[in-house]
């Protein structure tokens, strides 16, 4: 059987911790519904619903699945259209792009051939993905490189409502605060207070998708000691309130 030059899936994954991932073809994933977190070229990004990943093909990333997880899924053969401009891109979608990928479903990979329309609505597809991913979100963190600053990141998150102080973190690992915050700046290229604001809004985004907490809940669970503290800091990450980015999440079908 000739092999489909694009296809579409949908698809439902469970909760799964970090692995890696690879595919032959350029991958476009949509979510639906849940949130995941995907590694690669030193920078973790957050995918919530209503937003995009492309993926480029055989490129090897990381997937984290924290919960339950609902996506659409478009595949592209290598000869079908261009290279994506990153190995991986995380974005907002616009209504026409959410549009495209959801027609796009007519057609799976169990298909024999593509018609001539579905050729030219997977070629369209495409143009404005590619485009839209020259913008990516910045619902990312670099990736730390080595154990130590691996170590802080994973014990700022756990506790983000009450964090430890940074001379405690820097016993953990063994390191003095002076050498610890020269470590973060040099692998991370920003300050450990600056990840922790970074960390509390991204897990604010999550937080909103996958909970009916109150947004006052929320900001207080992420450590914010007023809700207009935690106004300010989700927008200017995100561009959106959070009553704004919440509504978002429902821009799916």
């Amino acid at each position: 059987m000739t092999e489909l030059p694009a296809f579409s899936v949908a698809q439902s994954f469970g909760p799964a911790p970090r692995r890696p991932f690879q595919i032959d073809r350029h991958y476009l994933l949509f979510s639906a519904e849940g949130v995941m977190r995907l590694e690669a070229e030193g920078t973790i990004w957050s995918l919530p619903p209503a937003r995009a990943a492309l993926i480029s093909a055989n490129q090897p990333i990381e997937v984290t699945l924290p919960g339950k997880i609902q996506c659409r899924s478009v595949l592209f053969s290598t000869d079908f259209v261009v290279s994506p401009p990153h190995v991986l891109s995380v974005f907002e979608m616009t209504p026409l792009a959410r549009e495209l990928v959801f027609e796009c479903g007519e057609w799976g990979a169990e298909e024999k051939a593509l018609s001539d329309y579905a050729r030219g609505l997977f070629q369209t597809l495409a143009s404005v993905a590619w485009r839209l991913s020259e913008t990516p979100s910045l619902l990312n963190m670099p990736a730390p490189r080595t154990d130590a600053v691996r170590k802080v990141l994973e014990r700022t998150e756990q506790s983000l409502a009450s964090p430890p102080s940074f001379e405690d973190l820097a016993t953990e690992v063994a390191m003095s605060p002076r050498s610890l915050t020269r470590k973060i700046s040099s692998e991370l290229g920003m300050s450990w207070r600056q990840c922790l604001q970074k960390l509390r809004v991204i897990n604010a985004v999550e937080a909103l998708s996958r909970t009916d907490m109150q947004i006052t809940e929320i900001a207080f669970a992420q450590g914010y000691q007023s809700l207009s503290a935690f106004n300010v800091a989700f927008r200017d990450l995100t561009g959106k309130t959070p009553t704004e980015y919440r509504a978002s999440f429902n821009a799916t079908k």
